[in-house]
């Protein structure tokens, strides 16, 4: 006959196993998979663990209400976020086993510098991968218009920074016209790679051709931007044929695409700054050319005048009046024609003698020649 045990039995013999086992608490690593704070202040957690695209490891784990209030205060406050899905915790847990519930991890601590150095060590290891393929730089190749007009804008539709950029641009004292278009986007959170990368590729395949992607969030927290170190956000960037700018949170944040991206700017403001420069430069261009324009006809202008001026004085000097008034006389034949030679002329022919007051006829008496 079988050996048999009883479901009770079995689960008790379980539980007292791994009670011996781990007695106290105990330090888990783990990636959250979901996250549920109830009505009455208890917080459910499911944690998991993933390797080569595949789910190893799945358990329950709960923050009782008594914990949970001061945890979450504590870890906001160090992390710059709440627990979410997708995050990598380490975490304090008591392990327990119920006949009737299974396996439980009860969360007494979560510790806020390992999330955020497992985001820094991801970021690393994203900027070795683009550097081995040769993506860091590839939009700095890139030759931006000289006169940046059709401006598309990823970002969120309700986003201050997007506010903050439309105004500015506008509102420019040269007077500039631009035409932006958005393509919204999620800009934080897990959805937030895939969602800027579609807007991106929207850009490209859109029918109008845009002369540059501004991708901009106005700042939020270390984790909240988390998403802009992404690698497939940044191949993504670094493969697009358009030049991008990119402005994403404050000074103290340096992303992964902010290096990827052709240039980067810390606010929406200073990236409508970018654009503005951009036309005032060529706009200052364009008049220099003008006024070279002007100077070199000025300077032809009074190359033709003093030319003119030369051919009239020759004009002048050559004219038979000017020689007149100084005294001398001019002699023509009847007909009117110069006498240049006594010779041309005989005794009894008339002349005429030209002064500058008036003119004499007169006969020649005799040609000595």
């Amino acid at each position: 006959m079988r050996e048999t045990v009883d479901l009770y039995e079995l689960q008790l013999r379980v539980r007292e196993g791994i009670e011996e086992a781990l007695p106290s608490r105990v330090w888990v690593s783990a990636e959250v998979a979901s996250v549920q704070v109830k009505a009455n202040g208890h917080c459910y957690i499911e944690l998991c663990r993933n390797r080569d695209g595949r789910t190893v490891a799945r358990a329950r784990a709960v923050i009782w209400r008594n914990v949970y209030g001061p945890l979450s205060i504590y870890f906001r406050q160090a992390a710059g976020e709440d627990i979410r899905p997708g995050m990598e915790i380490l975490a304090g847990v008591q392990v327990s086993y119920s006949e009737l519930y299974g396996l439980t991890l009860t969360i007494c601590e979560i510790e806020p510098a390992f999330t955020l150095g497992a985001a820094e060590l991801q970021r690393r290891q994203t900027i070795a991968r683009l550097e081995e393929e040769g993506l860091l730089d590839r939009q700095k190749e890139l030759v931006p218009v000289a006169v940046p007009y059709r401006l598309a804008v990823v970002s969120a539709r309700d986003a201050a920074g997007f506010g903050d950029f439309r105004r500015h641009l506008e509102e420019n004292e040269y007077g500039f016209v631009f035409c932006v278009r958005l393509f919204e986007a999620s800009m934080q959170g897990e959805s937030a790679p895939e969602s800027i990368s579609d807007a991106i590729a929207a850009v490209e395949t859109a029918a109008e051709r845009y002369d540059a992607i501004l991708i901009m969030r106005g700042g939020g927290s270390s984790l909240d931007l988390a998403c802009f170190d992404d690698y497939g956000l940044c191949f993504t960037i670094a493969n697009c044929p358009v030049p991008v700018y990119t402005a994403i949170g404050h000074d103290r944040d340096n992303h992964v695409a902010d290096m990827v991206a052709y240039r980067s700017v810390k606010t929406p403001t200073a990236l409508a700054d970018v654009f503005i420069d951009a036309l005032a430069a060529e706009d200052e261009r364009i008049s220099s050319f003008g006024t070279r324009l002007r100077l070199a006809f000025s300077s032809r202008l009074a190359a033709m005048n003093s030319a003119l001026d030369l051919i009239a004085s020759r004009i002048r000097s050559a004219d038979p009046r000017n020689l007149l008034s100084r005294g001398y006389t001019l002699v023509t034949d009847s007909a009117g024609r110069v006498l240049k030679s006594a010779s041309s002329v005989k005794a009894g022919d008339g002349i005429r003698v030209l002064f500058a007051d008036g003119t004499l006829e007169a006969e020649v008496k005799s040609n000595s020649n």
